[in-house]
């Protein structure tokens, strides 16, 4: 195991401060850890405390680890507002909601009539996982956490359909109105998720939140899996090319993004590379997909008033 010294400035390099240290230590099940205690943490000198607090530690491209989190926190309350209102009609409790920047309120969203239990079952898993992940990320960030910022259900998903060509122009997609609407709206995050915490790695200089990163990486390829088979399973696999055409137009020249059909028609449940590698997005080509724009832009599309944090701004393609 590490020693106490090299863990405690392992964490100090990437927090905002000591309570927030002990929190991330707490929701990362870390308290008694035999790594570093909170009593090692407390009991550094005040000058020790004070330069390890000064600044938090930057990214390649001048950007905190805690900003990298907070971007993923944008994200999870996004997918947590979707599931949770898909099983339970209504989405995330207020003191869940709260933190830095504008908070917003969440337009669209209701219980879906599933038809099948094998797809009400994935969806209720998934929006536990969903909603632990925000309460995990507010829990390590703790007093630097952002807040959920305004997020629309509605318009945003009649956007994408239409110009992936699922609806003509003028018609609405509400995905939940039916089970299919729903699997292919969650398509449509799915893999944006997997390719967004992959694409953050890099960025994540502590390994203690790298590792968490990771595990939740893992845990939306799981999701992403999941969707990806059942509308296999459905029939929709031509529609989900569609979507996945249209994220591609949208996040760059290179086409990566992949149905789940290749071009010759065979089942393509997990989408890699030649080396079968997951491939990846900047957080400037994740915003692109969720602002709906294939421009620089800080607002549109589910996020009609930005994400909250300092990573909001989308990529120019």
């Amino acid at each position: 195991m590490f020693g106490k010294r090299y863990a405690a400035a392992m964490i100090n390099r990437s927090a905002e401060n000591d309570q927030d240290r002990r929190r991330f230590l707490k929701a990362a099940g870390m308290t008694g850890l035999g790594v570093v205690g909170a009593g090692a943490l407390g009991g550094l000198t005040a000058g020790t405390a004070a330069a390890a607090t000064a600044r938090p530690a930057a990214t390649p491209s001048g950007v905190s680890d805690a900003a990298v989190l907070n971007f993923a926190l944008n994200l999870e309350y996004l997918e947590a507002e979707f599931y949770l209102h898909a099983v339970t009609g209504r989405g995330l409790d207020d003191a869940m909601t709260t933190g830095t920047g504008a908070r917003g309120g969440v337009t669209g969203g209701r219980a879906v009539r599933f038809q099948t239990k094998a797809a009400k079952q994935y969806a209720q898993e998934i929006a536990g996982d969903e909603k632990a992940h925000v309460q995990f990320l507010r829990s390590a960030l703790g007093s630097a956490a952002v807040s959920r910022p305004a997020i629309d259900l509605r318009s945003s998903f009649t956007a994408a359909a239409q110009a992936a060509g699922l609806v003509k122009p003028g018609q609405s997609f509400d995905p939940f109105s039916c089970e299919e609407n729903f699997l292919l709206a969650a398509f449509l995050f799915e893999d944006v998720g997997v390719t967004a915490y992959k694409g953050a790695a890099p960025l994540i200089t502590n390994k203690t939140y790298l590792e968490a990163a990771a595990g939740i990486l893992a845990v939306e390829a799981y999701h992403a899996a999941t969707i990806r088979s059942a509308l296999y399973q459905r029939g929709d696999a031509k529609a989900t090319v569609k979507l996945s055409a249209a994220r591609d137009s949208l996040d760059g020249p290179t086409d990566d993004d992949q149905g789940v059909i290749d071009s010759h028609g065979n089942v393509n449940i997990v989408p890699t590379d030649a080396n079968g590698i997951a491939y990846s997005r900047s957080p400037g080509q994740v915003l692109n997909i969720v602002y709906l724009t294939n421009k620089a832009a800080t607002s549109g599309g589910f996020f009609p008033k930005g994400v909250n944090g300092e990573v909001n701004t989308s990529a120019a393609n």
